[in-house]
């Protein structure tokens, strides 16, 4: 009888990260106004345009990659390219050098209400949101009640969205984004609005979705928000990425950094 050998089991690949970023790289000028490309550059990579005195890069040679399941805090000063960064990933911007790429879907909670239409009421914007958000009726149907539960604003359901606070606004919009289903949560300073009750809301379903494999990628000033979500860091100065390290790394370099700044 013949003898069976066992066939050679090939080692595990490691998975793939979900959001790759290579030499990244994008131009402003000094009034924020992004240079116009046309189509066939943006598909060819060629850019046209030439820099000129008024220029600035708000990011430049940025490269880093997240794994799944990893939550990163990005930690920076204003204005030094924080937002523009979780822009570029979420497709909201193109870059100028370089490239990211962000493998799954992706829950932006980035200007979350900018997507609402002012004269729709709320009920009508939750329906408009998740759905160009990709979610089905019968999803959305599934989700209402609850989306409508977190965001408090039950009474208001039939009102013009242009009549709410900043802070009801801030609060649908949170409620509608993260009962999404993408895999990559990228959030920017929405967890320091509110009132603190409400606030506590958002770190109890930030930390549910985390505890179910999602990737995070925060933005915020809040130290104790970092500390509590993330465990790396990631520090931008002035468009350049300085610390790539734990969150701890990241948030002190960032402070001797600024008592340097301040003791000048």
């Amino acid at each position: 009888m013949a003898s069976t050998v066992p066939a050679e089991v090939p080692p595990a690949r490691s998975a793939r990260p979900v959001i790759e970023v290579e030499k990244l790289g994008i131009r402003f000028d000094r009034k924020h106004r992004k240079k116009k490309r046309r189509i066939k550059d943006v598909l060819t990579g060629h850019s046209p345009l030439r820099p000129s005195t008024k220029d600035f890069w708000a990011l430049r040679d940025v490269s880093f990659t997240v794994e799944p399941g990893e939550a990163v805090g990005l930690v920076g000063a204003n204005g030094h390219g924080k937002s523009t960064l979780l822009k570029l990933m979420a497709g909201v911007l193109l870059p100028d050098e370089g490239k990211v790429a962000v493998r799954g879907g992706v829950a932006p909670l980035i200007e979350i209400t900018g997507g609402f239409v002012g004269e729709l009421t709320a009920r009508d914007n939750i329906w408009l949101t998740a759905g160009l958000h990709g979610l089905t009726k019968k999803e959305i149907q599934a989700r209402f009640d609850e989306i409508v539960e977190f965001s408090e604003v039950g009474e208001f359901l039939d009102t013009p969205f242009r009549h709410f606070s900043s802070g009801m606004k801030v609060r649908l919009g949170f409620a509608v984004i993260t009962s999404l289903d993408e895999p990559i949560v990228l959030v920017d300073e929405v967890l320091a609005v509110g009132d603190r009750a409400f606030r506590e809301k958002c770190y109890l379903r930030m930390e549910t979705l985390l505890s179910g494999g999602r990737t995070l990628f925060l933005v915020t000033h809040s130290e104790p928000s970092l500390r509590r979500f993330c465990t790396r860091g990631l520090y931008l100065k002035t468009g350049r990425l300085i610390t790539d390290g734990t969150v701890e790394e990241a948030i002190d370099q960032y402070n001797d950094d600024n008592n340097r700044e301040r003791e000048i």
